[in-house]
């Protein structure tokens, strides 16, 4: 009983600071404002998480947990280079949409802790490339897409997704956008972004 109860207050928390970590950022969180959203008093998260960086990591993995099998999932399927770009576009965009946080949390620990990347790569399901490399050069052997390497469009992808979220708030000053109207971009770029990359890379 008492282990089920210690891991009901442990969801509880990573819920409750999930909530706050999107609403106010890393820097804006405070833990006291995560005990009062979780129920439980301040000594109470600092016995399950020693800080806010840890607290923050947690959340991070758990959801990394869940976006990184789509996508290594993905990157192996047996569907062509095309659905792998329009799948890959869709669920990256669809998960960032309910998990914003991410995208600006993954730079600026990268920057901070060069080293949790490598954590990172230890978890099972951490995207591996191989067969979206042997793929890519197979196709492009075939004549089916233009030269490139599987490395430099990888690189196109991740980066035309994960800019717009990096950089939000200048994206919806650039274009006017309201919060909703952010969103609807977001939403149409999960095409956009496909065809976009698509089109620089399908042969006529």
């Amino acid at each position: 009983m008492a282990k089920t109860k210690d891991e009901n207050t442990e969801e509880q928390i990573l819920d409750a600071a999930k909530n706050v970590f999107q609403t106010k950022g890393m820097d804006g969180a405070r833990m006291q404002e995560i005990a009062d959203k979780a129920g439980i008093n301040k000594a109470m998260l600092h016995y399950y998480y020693r800080s806010k960086q840890l607290l923050f990591e947690a959340v991070f993995k758990n959801a990394f947990a869940l976006l990184a099998p789509q996508l290594n999932a993905i990157l192996n399927d047996d569907s062509s280079i095309e659905e792998k770009i329009k799948n890959f576009t869709s669920n990256y965009i669809s998960f960032i949409i309910k998990h914003p946080y991410l995208p600006n949390f993954i730079i600026q620990e990268l920057n901070r802790n060069q080293d949790f990347i490598l954590k990172l790569k230890e978890n099972k399901g951490f995207p591996n490339l191989k067969k979206f490399q042997k793929q890519v050069d197979d196709e492009v052997n075939k004549g089916i897409i233009k030269p490139i390497s599987a490395e430099h469009l990888f690189i196109n992808i991740i980066a035309l997704n994960i800019f717009p979220f990096i950089a939000k708030p200048l994206i919806m000053a650039f274009t006017n956008s309201d919060n909703q109207t952010y969103k609807q971009l977001m939403e149409d770029r999960k095409t956009e972004v496909a065809n976009f990359i698509i089109n620089s890379i399908k042969n006529a």
